[in-house]
Parts: C-alpha cells; sequence; structure tokens
C-alpha cells in the first residue's frame, strides 16, 4: 500500500474521482461490500463501462522433482579455456546479471524446491484466483444492472497458455480457464452489451513475474526472441486496455489479442 497510495494520489491530483478498496477480492462476501460501495460512488446514473481483471495470486511449484541434467557445455568450455570451471560459471553469472542475455546457457540454473510439489488443492485455488474468478464478478455486476450498455470485460493471460514452463503448471491452467470463461461471456452476455476479451502481453517485467523461479532466463529468452529486441512493458499493455474500451472497438469480442511486439510469433533466437 505504501507502493501504491502515491499512484493514486498521482490520479486524484489530476482532478478524477478514484475509489479503492484494499479487500480480498475472492470473497464473495466482500464482493458484494466493494459492489454496494461502488454503487454509492457511482450514484443513481453511474455505471461500469470497463473491467479488468489481474489477479497474481497462483501457486508456482513444479509438478514433480527435476530429472538429472547432463549438460557438459560450461565443463568442456572451461577446459578449452584452461580455465576452472567455477570461474567460468562465476564470470557468466556476472555478465548475465548485468543484461548480457547470450551467455545465459554457462550461467547457473535456476532452483526450485526439491520436495515441495503441486497438489490439488494449490491448483485449484489457483485457477479460481486467477481464472474463474472473472465469471462471478462479472455475474453480480450484469446481476446489478451496473454494466454500461457498451461495457468491456478484459482479462490477462501469457504465453504460458500454450508453452510449459517450469513451476508454471498452475498459473497455465489458470489462464486457460480464463481465457474459457471469456469466450462463454463475450456469447452469452452480448445480449446485455457486454464484450469480453482477453490481452496476451509478452514477458513483462513486474513483481509477479519476479516471483517465478528462473525468472531471469525467461526475460532473457524474450529479449532475444523478441523482433524489437526488449520485453513488454506495462505501459504496452495499458495502450492496448485503453484501446480496447474505445467505442472504435465495440466489434472486437471473444478474442485473445497478442501484445507483445511479434514476441510470440517469432522463431528467432539470437
Amino acid at each position: 500500500m505504501s507502493r501504491i497510495e502515491p499512484e493514486f494520489e498521482k490520479i486524484r491530483d489530476r482532478g478524477v474521482s478514484l475509489v479503492t478498496f484494499n479487500k480480498d477480492a475472492l470473497n464473495a462476501d466482500v464482493r458484494s461490500e466493494i459492489l454496494d460501495g461502488l454503487a454509492e460512488a457511482l450514484g443513481t446514473d453511474g455505471k461500469v463501462r470497463v473491467v479488468l481483471h489481474s489477479i497474481a495470486f497462483g501457486n508456482l511449484k513444479l509438478i514433480g522433482p527435476e530429472a538429472p541434467v547432463n549438460d557438459t557445455a560450461r565443463q568442456r568450455l572451461a577446459e578449452e579455456l584452461g580455465i576452472d570451471e567455477a570461474v567460468l560459471r562465476e564470470a557468466a553469472d556476472q555478465l548475465f546479471a548485468e543484461g548480457c542475455d547470450g551467455v545465459q546457457g554457462l550461467t547457473t540454473p535456476p532452483e526450485y524446491s526439491p520436495d515441495a510439489f503441486l497438489e490439488e488443492e494449490d491448483m485449484a485455488r489457483t485457477i479460481h484466483s486467477m481464472g474463474t474468478s472473472l465469471l462471478g464478478w462479472t455475474q453480480a455486476l450484469r446481476e446489478r444492472g451496473m454494466f454500461a450498455p457498451d461495457a468491456r470485460v478484459l482479462g490477462l493471460t501469457s504465453e504460458g497458455n500454450a508453452v510449459a514452463w517450469k513451476g508454471y503448471a498452475a498459473v497455465a491452467a489458470a489462464k486457460v480457464a480464463l481465457e474459457s470463461v471469456s469466450r462463454s461471456i463475450a456469447v452469452e452476455m452480448a445480449p446485455f452489451g457486454i464484450r469480453s476479451n482477453i490481452v496476451q502481453a509478452g514477458v513483462t517485467d513486474t513483481p509477479a513475474l519476479r516471483m517465478i523461479p528462473g525468472s531471469g532466463h525467461l526475460k532473457a529468452q524474450a529479449r532475444t526472441r523478441n523482433p524489437f529486441g526488449r520485453l513488454t512493458t506495462p505501459e504496452d499493455v495499458a495502450d492496448a486496455i485503453y484501446l480496447l474500451s474505445l467505442p472504435e472497438a465495440a466489434w472486437i469480442n471473444g478474442n485473445v489479442l497478442r501484445v507483445d511486439g511479434g514476441e510470440r510469433i517469432s522463431g528467432a533466437s539470437r
């Protein structure tokens, strides 16, 4: 809260009425309390034009122990150079930390817990939090008649919806569930004027990404593969959200839209 409150104040300083709730968005009773407060703030004529679902509350465990890896590249290179492998590893780690992505194959590999693995409860909680909870919020707003005639429901997914990243199994399942729910909203709630779409951002350096083991390697791979040679930024994603909220985007419905500078379709490795 100490980090975000100053940002809220910047918005208010621009003359915008901003109401915030620091509450559990996954609790149905709390959701009702939030909507009561929002309805009061909106007044009789106010309506909800955009809902952006962005809940980073997922489990990042492996599904089982890692198999031994027999990668001798660093050892053989050290032997060819006539230096100790540990010296080479330390140099590679330092260069990698400084942003030299090309040496990632020589660095210390990401570490994962050797005995804490994904359980069914972890999976269920993650799928609900980051995926299907979108439906509950959308249903509650519609039942209360709070949506504007041309409303937009938006969610955020990632390339992990189709690519298996280590430690990402639960979140990946949640993203796929989110996309499925969004499609159903797009079809079944269209008669109420609601459009529903999902934005698939490229790898974006956020606090949530940094929680993923091996996130440094994910970022390096993304920069190497991206045609523009950089990561997606929060501003890139915000711009896309803004565009989808415009009246001119009213006929975009039921889509997963990539906002990644071409990262997903690029086959380039360097």
